[in-house]
């Protein structure tokens, strides 16, 4: 007899807000299934506010809210048992982000959990990677997103070490990294991989799923370095609406998508990574496995 429940996951990101909703599947004696049932994107882009004023606007507050109140009758609809809101890199940076957080639960229902870059490090690392992540093989986890990129290496089949750098496609569109920042993260990669012969990237996020699409490679299949390399001079020479046009994207993937495969390209760099793969996988899906361990938790203290 099979146990299904769906589950809900809000994501509230520095480019956009998403809901995810999964149906978790318990069969006795078998591995439990995450079924990924309906996924909501809404393009806020709350970093263009935080990272150059320091605080969420009024005009982008209102449509969280109305996000929030649209998130919740989608749950309420999915018949969602269990939920959990995060937000990241923007909201943890903003003056007004708690202020805000508690005007949208009072007005919503929602309470958003507002997380540092560690916690989404490690909620990111939980998702389940197991027919990637094999004994013999050591991967560099990449998670890039629109305020910070999320670094976790696994090697042995466990995670060896994790770290969140304030580097992300829009900081980088408003020009808002120093090269500090960079230099950090690159010793930080060279340290962290110098230990094993060969490392592999596991990329996750929008922009890297968006690469992947248009390569019309399988599922499972990697992509290359030189892939990733002429994909990257493609995409430079190319204005916005051509991309828009040329290539099929969303405006607001078509500014982004160039910043963040400078980021995934330099994680292959410094780590000496010939093949990156791509999952897709992100905190989302982490929060839904959250979700259920919580779950779990509960059922073995009530024992």
């Amino acid at each position: 007899m099979l146990k299904i429940e769906k589950y809900g996951a809000v994501d509230i990101g520095s480019n956009a807000i998403r809901l995810l909703v999964a149906t978790v599947i318990e069969q006795k004696g078998k591995d439990t299934l995450f079924k990924k049932t309906s996924l909501v994107r809404v393009p806020i882009r709350l970093g263009t506010d935080v990272f150059m004023t320091g605080k969420i606007s009024l005009k982008n507050a209102a449509r969280m809210i109305d996000a929030m109140n649209a998130f919740r009758l989608l749950m309420n609809t999915h018949n969602v048992t269990r939920y959990k809101a995060c937000a990241t890199s923007a909201m943890r940076e903003a003056g007004n982000g708690a202020e805000i957080a508690e005007i949208i639960e009072q007005k919503t229902g929602i309470k958003i959990n507002i997380i540092d870059g560690d916690d989404e490090a490690t909620i990111i690392a939980s998702t389940d990677l197991k027919s990637l992540i094999q004994k013999d093989r050591v991967f560099l986890y990449v998670d890039v997103g629109g305020g910070s990129t999320e670094l976790t290496v696994f090697a042995n089949g466990h995670k060896v070490d994790s770290h969140s750098f304030k580097i992300g496609t829009v900081r980088l569109l408003n020009d808002m990294v120093e090269e500090t920042k960079w230099q950090e993260m690159e010793e930080w990669i060279k340290e962290k991989t110098k230990p094993y012969k060969k490392v592999e990237v596991i990329g996750s996020g929008g922009n890297i799923n968006s690469i992947f699409k248009n390569s019309g490679k399988k599922a499972g299949s990697a992509l290359s370095y030189f892939y990733l390399v002429s994909f990257y001079e493609l995409i430079k020479s190319y204005t916005q609406d051509e991309r828009i046009v040329e290539m099929d994207m969303n405006p607001d993937r078509a500014d982004v998508i160039v910043p963040a495969t400078r980021i995934y390209l330099s994680a292959m760099k410094w780590s000496h990574s010939k093949n990156i793969y791509v999952p897709k996988i992100g905190l989302s899906d982490g929060i839904i496995k959250s979700l259920y361990n919580e779950k779990l938790e509960e059922i073995t203290l009530q024992k």
